[in-house]
């Protein structure tokens, strides 16, 4: 673009939010949701951020030689998987979501600012976070409250529903 912004990729597949502060439940809701999604026949994708370094590679594999070596993309292929690591600056939420294979569904679990539409996952002693902050359109939590459509943590199913809903009626 002439003024110099980068343009961000649209995004593609359907997009729910889990969020939560720490240790508040966001992982095991995430998986729990995936597995009810895959019940219902649905193909799901996830995007998990994380706030620390993280290597799927290892020292002493070959792949790990070639990255040591100076490649800044290596694909790892086998008969069942593929992975690809590309050494750069973090990418934006859009521009991963570009790259993933179309889905009925990505779950991105983090990206507590991105735009899209978010469960928010409370553990009993956590404080809220500001909805309107964090575009948080449903809360799972095991306390009573007000305000956001409420589920308890372990209600899978009522939550996927909400989510199906959501998505069917902003799609």
């Amino acid at each position: 673009m002439a003024n110099g912004s980068r343009r961000e990729p649209p995004l593609v597949n359907p997009v729910f939010g889990v969020t939560g502060w720490k240790n508040a439940g966001k992982t095991t809701l995430t998986e729990r949701l995936v597995a009810e999604f895959v019940r219902r026949g649905w193909t799901v994708a996830t995007v998990k951020h994380a706030h620390h370094a993280a290597d799927i590679d290892h020292p002493g594999t070959d792949s790990f030689r070639h990255r040591a070596a100076g490649a800044t993309e290596v694909a790892l292929v086998t008969a069942g998987r593929f992975a690809i690591v590309r050494e750069q600056e973090e990418p934006s939420l859009a521009e991963v979501l570009a790259r993933l294979a179309p889905a009925d569904l990505v779950l991105v679990e983090g990206f507590k600012t991105a735009p899209h539409p978010k469960i928010e996952v409370r553990a009993d002693e956590s404080r809220p976070m500001a909805p309107a902050d964090y575009n948080i359109v449903m809360i799972a939590s095991d306390r009573p409250g007000e305000g956001l459509p409420r589920f308890a943590r372990d209600d899978i199913v009522g939550i996927a529903d909400f989510i199906a809903a959501h998505i069917a009626r902003d799609g």
